[in-house]
């Protein structure tokens, strides 16, 4: 017994040595900036401007056929930044999504190209009276910009074009060429804006040294552990896809119902799916971002993240618990869309469920279709996939030149905040330029609560006049120091 006591207690002292090692390699990764001086514009003109681009309901188009709101957005952005487009060459291209070069003084420097996207998806009619002010009147209250297009994405947008006009107004001439990408159909897949632009790129032999888009923002509060605000920087993607689900039975009298219907056994085979997620996997960009925030945090919770060789499963399962950090874990499906019946007393011949399904890294969407396959388990469940189908992409590297530019930018530019990398649950246009560079960064300044999550997409979106100016100053400084 003595000599078991005595194992056991090495074997403490052995993991506890290693745990004080973990943590002792464990530093900080933040750089140490001087922040930046704000630049000189007139604010009260720059949250107009951007007000009147809220006006216009750029709703993302169906078909190709002339869209007079696009025309006019264009006309507007003519209008309101004439220096802009006196200096730079401009492009429209596929007839609505737009392409800006400003050419460098040195061109055997690779070209940078900063996006965004100028559509938005449209107002539910049912919510419409829910909105505290009109969706598209961009009104200013309350310190806020109100309206959709706010935060996605016409934010990026304006903040890119007054960024540009401000640094040509003051002479500023980069090194190397620059490129501002907005395309027109992002919100439903970006098939004939961005990646059109990405095309016309590729044909003319154009290599980025990188490409910056929409995508992750500054989170308060919603990071468990962690006071500061939080600074993600989205270096890689999930894939999309979305599967129709049907069931087809013989139908008939509801008087008489048979012991299975096609609303019954589409039902089960969703309870199934339900049943059976995708595993949990602590990996890659999140796991990174631990790995950054982590040294930030108290010395209990920064002892677990230093040693996730052994707290790994602790960690990964009190993710798990919320759904903002399970999607960050696994690949994520939901039903999305439930379709059956014609009448209250008729047995419905036809069910059908759209299901959706965002793919992590590392995997793809053949094998998210063989999970949803295997754990239906039956025949009579048809699967078709629709259109658009993306994969996961490929994860930027978070020790290049241009990860560490972008992080420095935004230390200068939001300096109470902690950066670090992340994953990026959504889908941007992004992917459509993933053959002109390596290095594809999403990130966005406007501050995110638990409360904002809901408004992408939802109700009530809008954006502080202070992100804003601070989206304005953020795009001046990166130009700046990307053309060092």
């Amino acid at each position: 017994m003595k000599k078991l006591f005595g194992v056991l207690a090495l074997v403490a002292a052995v993991v506890g040595g290693a745990l004080a090692i973990g943590v002792l390699r464990f530093v900080p990764r933040q750089i140490v900036v001087v922040p930046a001086a704000p630049i000189q514009i007139d604010d009260d003109a720059a949250a107009q401007r951007f007000s009147r681009a809220i006006r216009h309901r750029t709703i993302s188009p169906v078909d190709s056929a002339s869209q007079p709101e696009f025309e006019r957005f264009h006309a507007f952005l003519t209008e309101s930044f004439p220096v802009l487009h006196k200096r730079l060459a401009r492009e429209t291209v596929n007839q609505h999504s737009l392409l800006y070069t400003w050419q460098g003084r040195e061109p055997k420097l690779k070209p940078i190209l900063l996006m965004a996207h100028m559509d938005v998806v449209p107002i539910d009619s049912a919510s419409e009276n829910s909105w505290t002010h009109a969706p598209f009147s961009g009104k200013i209250e309350d310190g806020y910009i109100w309206g959709r297009g706010t935060m996605d994405d016409k934010a990026s947008v304006l903040g890119i074009l007054e960024a540009v006009e401000y640094l040509l107004s003051e002479g500023f001439q980069p090194q190397r060429t620059i490129y501002l990408a907005f395309g027109h159909d992002e919100e439903i897949g970006g098939n004939n804006g961005a990646a059109k632009i990405a095309a016309t790129l590729a044909a003319r032999n154009v290599q980025l040294e990188y490409v910056l888009d929409e995508g992750m923002n500054i989170l308060s509060g919603i990071i468990d552990g962690i006071a500061a605000p939080i600074a993600l920087i989205g270096v890689a993607e999930k894939g999309y896809l979305s599967v129709e689900l049907s069931a087809q039975t013989s139908g008939g009298h509801s008087s008489i119902p048979e012991n299975e219907n096609a609303i019954s056994s589409l039902s089960r085979a969703l309870q199934r799916l339900e049943a059976a997620p995708f595993p949990a996997k602590l990996r890659g960009p999140t796991r990174a971002m631990f790995e950054y925030i982590g040294p930030e945090m108290d010395w209990t919770k920064k002892l677990v993240l230093a040693n996730l060789w052994l707290f790994k499963p602790l960690v990964a399962n009190r993710l798990a618990q919320s759904p903002l950090t399970n999607a960050t874990l696994r690949t994520t499906l939901a039903p999305t869309m439930f379709n059956s019946g014609i009448k209250d007393n008729v047995l419905p011949t036809h069910a059908s469920a759209v299901i959706n399904l965002r793919v992590m890294p590392g995997e793809s969407t053949a094998g998210a279709l063989e999970h949803v396959r295997k754990a239906i388990d039956d025949p009579k469940i048809k699967m078709t996939p629709l259109p658009p189908r993306m994969e996961p992409s490929d994860e930027s590297d978070i020790k290049s030149r241009s990860f560490e530019l972008l992080a420095r930018t935004i230390r200068q530019t939001a300096p109470e905040t902690i950066v670090a990398p992340s994953l990026l649950v959504a889908a941007t246009d992004s992917r459509h330029y993933a053959g002109l560079t390596k290095n594809i960064l999403r990130f966005l300044p406007i501050t995110i609560t638990v409360a904002d999550t809901h408004r992408y997409h939802g109700i009530d979106e809008r954006i502080s006049i202070a992100d804003y100016l601070r989206c304005v100053n953020f795009y001046a400084q990166l130009i700046r120091n990307s053309d060092k």
